[in-house]
């Protein structure tokens, strides 16, 4: 596997933004850095980021990036992560904190697990917490639960979530209106199962990794 981190060229920043003015053109950006034929499948994860005032994106793929408009600087390496259980990292992830549910019909339906958790302190009544608390408290659960299947633990005090953005925008043919909400979640864990964790290194946590969701990048502490 490689990571590479794609900037913008400084000269051409007007054209992204031009091109690029939601979350669902920035990942037709992205997509087209690995789409080598029509029929491709996602088989990558990216993270945006903004250096020095301009976008740029990490990426975790098997392939190396091509810039096929000349506008990205492209440098990749290889990524072959080694951890042991115990070790303790910091950690970097963007979220889309959903729950997947089965009503009584065994339709599958997906919650925003911050509404969720926000209505349902409402209805148990009594004063409803800060934006900012319930932000975090719903976080930390979700990320926890994640962890339990992908070979880490947190503590609650450890993490914070913070900027958490719900989104709409439509698809290309402006034909579809496409809902996600994305969360930042920084702070401290533990690898309890290395080989579950190193998979979600390589592939993420989560939903909608299409749309820069769940790629985790870590720093021994």
């Amino acid at each position: 596997m490689l990571i590479s981190r794609v900037r913008l060229r400084p000269d051409t920043a007007d054209r992204f933004r031009d091109q690029a003015p939601d979350p669902y053109h920035q990942h037709t950006l992205i997509w087209d850095l690995f789409a080598d034929a029509p029929d491709r499948k996602r088989d990558f994860i990216y993270r945006s980021e903004v250096m020095q005032g301009l976008p740029a994106f990490y990426c975790v793929s098997g392939r190396v990036p091509e810039d096929r408009h000349g506008i990205w600087l492209v440098e990749s390496k290889p990524y072959a992560p080694v951890v042991n259980a115990g070790e303790v990292f910091s950690f970097v992830v963007r979220a889309n904190p959903i729950r997947a549910k089965r009503d009584d019909g065994h339709r599958q339906h997906r919650h925003d697990v911050v509404m969720e958790y926000k209505t349902r302190l409402k209805d148990a009544g009594g004063v409803l917490p800060q934006t900012g608390d319930i932000v975090q408290e719903a976080g930390f659960r979700w990320l926890a639960q994640k962890g339990e299947a992908n070979g880490f633990s947190l503590r609650a005090g450890d993490i914070r979530a913070s900027d958490y953005l719900p989104c709409r925008f439509k698809n290309s043919r402006g034909d579809r209106e496409i809902r996600i909400s994305t969360l930042d979640l920084t702070g401290f864990l533990t690898v309890t199962d290395p080989d579950p964790f190193v998979r979600a290194l390589l592939y993420g946590i989560g939903p909608a990794k299409g749309f820069g969701c769940g790629m985790m990048m870590i720093r021994r502490a």
